[in-house]
């Protein structure tokens, strides 16, 4: 099967010490992909080299077979987008010229958006449920909201692949849910997900697969069930998490000394 994007080998330093070291990974169209590790281990770093933003010491990186370095970035935009982490603006624009931003890299400088354009955003903003926002300024809207329009945007710039650097950092469990709920929703439709997460709870129910990162190494790449144990979690941050079945195909994690003290108050 031909991979969509893939990393080979790649190694990467901002000065003589290596942030990523012989890193590969290759994925599938459609794939929720999570990446689990403790800060510094390079999470962020591979989503960046994945943009083709850094130059490589070591390695390549290929989408949809062709090197990322030989793309046009205005080219690349229209297949893979970037979601960062929940921000603020500094000026109150509308959700609709937020999500309209998406069609920039379809755009010559001085053209306008058009009629096309518009119905583009507001189908992106439709199929995430937040169409009664588009008249809302962007910064008096909830930090899942804006998240969610952040996702739009993406969708309206023509992108089905998404990288996203912690997407559910600073939200409220409501929110949480409602993101991961729009990813599930949309990686059934065939859009393909590569982001970071400091959930290990969230990469087990959402995601195809999980990737760990220590150090700038893979330490374990696979499926969820068989890479988020109580042993991998421990060599990750150092705590010992019991991963129980809470039902049917439906795991959690429970660090061991709470969960022990609760059930002594119990």
């Amino acid at each position: 099967m031909t991979m969509l994007l893939t990393a080979e080998n790649i190694s990467f330093g901002f000065t003589d010490k290596p942030v990523l070291r012989n890193v590969s990974i290759a994925v599938r169209k459609g794939e929720i992909i999570s990446l689990l590790g403790p800060n510094g281990s390079g999470k962020t770093t591979l989503l960046k080299t994945l943009l083709g933003l850094y130059r490589l010491d070591k390695g390549r990186i290929l989408f949809e077979g062709q090197a990322i370095s030989s793309l046009q970035q205005k080219t690349l935009a229209r297949s893979i987008a970037y979601v960062p982490q929940i921000h603020r603006a500094s000026f109150a624009y509308r959700v609709i010229d937020v999500v309209l931003m998406g069609r920039i890299p379809h755009k010559t400088f001085f053209s306008r958006f058009t009629a096309e354009d518009m119905d583009i955003a507001l189908g992106a903003l439709e199929k995430l449920s937040i169409l009664h926002l588009r008249d809302r300024p962007y910064t008096r809207i909830s930090g899942g909201e804006r998240q969610l329009t952040l996702i739009a945007r993406a969708m309206t710039q023509g992108a089905t692949t998404f990288i996203m650097d912690e997407p559910a950092n600073g939200l409220d469990y409501g929110n949480q849910i409602k993101l991961l709920e729009s990813l599930m929703d949309l990686g059934g439709e065939g859009y393909t997900f590569i982001k970071s997460t400091h959930f290990p709870d969230h990469a087990l129910w959402v995601a195809d697969r999980v990737v760990m990162l220590k150090d700038g190494s893979i330490i374990a790449d696979g499926a969820p069930d068989n890479v988020i144990t109580s042993e991998n979690l421990f060599t990750l941050y150092g705590r010992e998490v019991d991963v129980h079945l809470l039902r049917e195909s439906f795991k959690v994690c429970i660090p061991r000394k709470i969960g022990n003290c609760r059930c002594a108050h119990t």
